[in-house]
């Protein structure tokens, strides 16, 4: 990223900027092709920027109308509201799979969780098949690349472990806090990929 240059990064005709701002849980990079947002990153977040574009610019401000409405919705959200995931234009990168189960994930109300096994089986069950393998659910919600507003930290393990997001299991549990999650039944694991 080239802060203030005019150069705009481009694929398939699309120009991608991004913008850094400092959250409640630390510095929030977004990414958007102009029209959607397509990326939203914890700092130190595993795979990070992992599908913004070589060349993107980083915007000061609400330069995109993608950007602008992103951080009104994030100012939204921090400040206790539940704002519609619908509301935001959205366009993640990523195979049909992983698009599967990042749908699936907008489907978690605000203060509840749900497991990879229970994400599986409505994966399976929207496949046409009789199962489909958790741990490939953990794959793709791990992969999300658009943090917080794509709710991947309200996934858990069905032991109530809080393993498996790439953005730490700190501020995992503090947006699950946020949300009014009761915390009392999760636990950190003691080893896993997710630490």
């Amino acid at each position: 990223m080239v802060k203030g240059s005019e150069q705009v990064a481009e694929r398939s005709e699309e120009r991608f900027s991004s913008h850094r701002f400092r959250s409640p849980v630390g510095w929030v990079t977004l990414c958007c092709n102009g029209a959607e947002l397509c990326g939203l990153w914890l700092e130190g977040q595993r795979y990070f920027g992992s599908t913004m574009p070589a060349g993107t610019v980083e915007v000061e401000g609400d330069a995109s109308e993608a950007i602008g409405q992103a951080l009104a919705w994030l100012d939204a959200y921090f400040a206790g509201k539940r704002p519609a995931i619908a509301e935001l234009p959205l366009a993640p990168a990523g195979s049909g799979f992983r698009q599967l189960v990042w749908e699936r994930l907008k489907e978690i109300p605000y203060g509840e969780v749900a497991t990879y096994g229970e994400i599986a089986q409505d994966i399976a069950k929207a496949q046409g098949k009789e199962r489909t393998a958790p741990i490939a659910v953990g794959g793709a919600v791990g992969h999300n690349p658009i943090s917080i507003i794509v709710p991947c930290h309200r996934v858990v393990g069905a032991d109530g472990s809080l393993t498996g997001y790439a953005g730490g299991l700190d501020k995992k549990l503090w947006l699950l806090e946020h949300e009014g999650v009761d915390t009392s039944k999760l636990y950190r694991p003691k080893r896993g990929t997710a630490l």
